[in-house]
């Protein structure tokens, strides 16, 4: 690995993103990496199982040679070979993310010589992860802004701390992606969500939770009728879990969410008002995009060919470590500009990026 880059794992947000941003990217690039110190700060240093199954699903796509992925290792290095079609299979074997391994397949496989599908194996609503509904409803639209397109047939949900949940995922090849531009967010025109039980908790925990959400986010938006489904998962779950989401649509085509998780010992009136002082939180600040999707767009930002700019809430770290990544092992080039409004105390940002206009050569 003479030309290898070298990105150290521990700046920054210091935990899995840079892992999958980099790993993405340098399957596209064709360039070799080596990430050290990987998750150096956490609790649990180095990989995790989800990690490791993300790594191996992106050397599996690029045919490439992966060293020292096993779980608890610090030091990894890939060097990619020609991105492969057809059918790849990642399993975390534990409630990992089946969401965050797509983060990590979906930019390698758009540049395939045909379509792929992915079968992702693991959790489909877990923590600190967006759920599976997440990147259906509000990942998805925006990112095939920027010419993605893929299809996901949600098989079966998996919770915490089995997993067992399934996503089958199509994607299609693309020869570029174009920029986009996300400046106006307009009003927000319709507010819809589900809350759910599954396994062996109780459907009234579902209605609690939608109930709390719904007189949460009435206090501040009042003209809005909002559809928060209380829902048991039958057949389509493994395992117990309880959880909402909410959705928040701008007539513009923007799409923001809230969502959180049920734990042990925790009222479910607290988890809907957690998920919807989460939305009204990123529907407050006027930006087009929420905190969560911010950080997912950077990568698309970065490979597009032409200039992104998009306006968003206060920065996060996730995101600029994203920026760093890319900047790293591609040609884009990111600025951030802060925007004071005259009118109104909000403060947003503009991300905008001159892309590297990667291109795919295998079409």
């Amino acid at each position: 690995m003479e030309s290898a880059v070298q990105i150290d794992g521990s700046v920054m947000e210091g935990g899995g993103q840079i892992l999958r941003v980099s790993a993405a990217l340098s399957c596209i690039t064709g360039s070799a990496i080596k990430i050290s110190k990987i998750r150096a700060g956490r609790s649990t240093p180095g990989l995790r199982p989800q990690h490791l199954s993300g790594l191996q699903l992106v050397s599996d796509l690029c045919s490439g040679s992966l060293q020292g992925a096993a779980i608890g290792s610090t030091d990894i290095s890939l060097s990619p070979g020609k991105i492969r079609a057809g059918n790849h299979t990642a399993d975390t074997q534990t409630a990992g993310s089946v969401c965050l391994l797509l983060q990590v397949a979906l930019p390698c496989a758009l540049f395939a010589d045909s379509s792929s599908q992915l079968c992702l194996k693991g959790g489909t609503n877990a923590e600190m992860a967006p759920q599976i509904d997440y990147t259906l409803k509000v990942f998805k639209p925006v990112v095939e802004k920027f010419g993605v397109s893929f299809d996901c047939d949600l098989r079966m949900r998996g919770y915490y701390p089995k997993g067992g949940g399934e996503v089958l995922v199509t994607v299609n090849p693309v020869k570029e992606l174009q920029p986009v531009t996300m400046m106006e967010r307009g009003n927000i025109t319709k507010i819809y969500g589900r809350a759910f039980v599954a396994g062996v908790l109780p459907y009234k925990l579902a209605k609690d939770m939608s109930t709390a959400a719904v007189r949460t986010i009435r206090r501040e938006i009042k003209e809005l009728y909002i559809n928060i489904q209380a829902l048991q998962e039958k057949e389509m779950a493994c395992g117990s879990g309880n959880g909402i989401i909410i959705i928040a649509e701008s007539s513009t085509g923007c799409v923001f969410a809230g969502s959180a998780l049920g734990k042990k010992g925790v009222y479910a009136d607290k988890v809907g008002i957690e998920a919807a002082e989460m939305l009204l939180r990123n529907i407050r600040h006027n930006g087009c995009v929420d905190e969560f999707l911010q950080d997912q767009v950077i990568i698309y930002m970065a490979l597009a060919k032409g200039r992104s700019r998009i306006r968003t809430g206060a920065v996060t770290l996730h995101t600029q470590t994203a920026i760093h990544v890319a900047e790293q092992l591609t040609q884009a080039k990111f600025t951030i500009t802060k925007c004071e409004d005259e009118l109104s105390s909000n403060v947003t940002f503009i991300i905008e990026c001159e892309g590297s206009g990667a291109t795919n050569t295998h079409l």
